[in-house]
């Protein structure tokens, strides 16, 4: 098992030790496993001047699988774009065909009071979004700022799906939906946009080489209704880069925090890149108050999806629910009565939870 660990900036450094942390304890000596770090993002251009620096990018070819923390600084958007921490993991997921994101958001029970929703909107909560991550207006060309003939700065982006894109994440979502409860929504917005008119075209086709899984189609101003109003009614929500971009993030207040959803990003063999939804959170870093627990969660994607050990997987997400059952809250999900405790010591804490868990 190669893995490279890219701890990144900000709060990615603290809580990516602790996912490490867990990592050594639950595979013990069960299997033989390669740890590589390496810079990216602002400590990619303070050691190299690139915040994908070339001999990062070599080793991210080589590994089996990424561990990735979070980038960004702030005021990093005024940056040349070739040189803005955030632009180098969207030039690693393109380099490495990473274009199939999943967003997985459930509901541990111990955390339904810390939802900003209603109980019994929430209870149960099991969804998967699936976002397509090397397309559209994160990567179309032409992209950039220009001057118009009447002397005025225009910005333009372009947003761009070809048919064998949507063709490929369609496929993906069809067939995760299989091994779940068999429903996939497509988001678009195909009732103005062309490109979005050609995805639910593609969807549709696609969907029927797969007639066991209801397909639906919602414009994405409907889906982000519904995903507050009633998101327990959606399996795979499948969508587009930027729309994904945005659902996922709501769907994180489904769940308490943001601090608590993991993602994994997968190219069509096994590789694949896996990181917490949040971002580097500049002005909680340092601290030891942010919540590690996303990054722990998306430990246990890789080793479910990269190396095929669900059983690994299913020990760390008893554990993470043993701590909430304890009682243990970093900041962003603590409740009067609960214990709270910093990023160092819930890393401990589901350690400590998985020696009393049996593999």
């Amino acid at each position: 098992m190669k893995i490279l660990v890219l701890p990144g900036d900000g709060i990615g450094k603290e809580v990516t030790a602790q996912a490490v942390k867990v990592l050594d304890t639950v595979i013990g000596k069960q299997l033989a496993v390669e740890l590589t770090e390496a810079p990216i993002g602002v400590a990619g251009v303070d050691a190299a001047g690139d915040p994908l620096p070339t001999e990062t990018l070599e080793l991210a070819r080589k590994a089996d699988a990424i561990l990735f923390g979070a980038v960004g600084i702030p005021g990093d958007e005024q940056l040349p774009y070739a040189q803005r921490p955030g632009a180098s993991l969207l030039r690693l997921r393109k380099d490495l065909g990473l274009f199939a994101n999943f967003r997985p958001a459930f509901l541990f029970p111990e955390l339904i009071g810390a939802s900003t929703l209603k109980p019994e909107v929430i209870e149960g909560l099991d969804l998967m979004i699936l976002r397509e991550l090397t397309g559209d207006l994160y990567f179309g060309e032409p992209r950039g700022i220009r001057t118009t003939p009447e002397g005025e700065r225009q910005g333009f982006n372009t947003m761009v799906y070809s048919e064998s894109e949507v063709e490929r994440i369609a496929h993906v979502a069809f067939r995760t939906a299989r091994e779940r409860r068999k429903k996939v929504c497509s988001v678009d917005k195909a009732n103005v946009l062309e490109a979005m008119q050609l995805w639910r075209t593609v969807m549709t086709r696609v969907g029927a080489e797969y007639p066991d899984v209801e397909l639906t189609h919602l414009f994405v101003d409907a889906a982000s209704m519904m995903l507050m109003r009633a998101p327990k009614q959606f399996d795979v929500m499948v969508t587009g880069n930027v729309f994904g971009d945005i659902l996922s993030d709501c769907a994180a207040m489904l769940t308490g925090s943001i601090g608590m959803l993991p993602s994994a990003s997968l190219a069509l063999g096994r590789k694949g890149l896996y990181e917490p939804v949040h971002g580097s959170a500049p002005d909680i870093a340092g601290k030891n108050i942010a919540n590690p627990l996303a990054s722990i969660l998306s430990l246990a994607m890789m080793l479910r999806y990269s190396f095929d050990r669900a059983d690994l997987a299913d020990r760390i997400h008893r554990a993470v629910s043993k701590v909430m059952t304890d009682g243990y809250r970093t900041a962003d999900i603590f409740q009067p009565g609960m214990k709270k405790i910093g990023t160092a010591e819930m890393g401990d804490a589901v350690v400590e939870a998985l020696g009393r868990i049996s593999g």
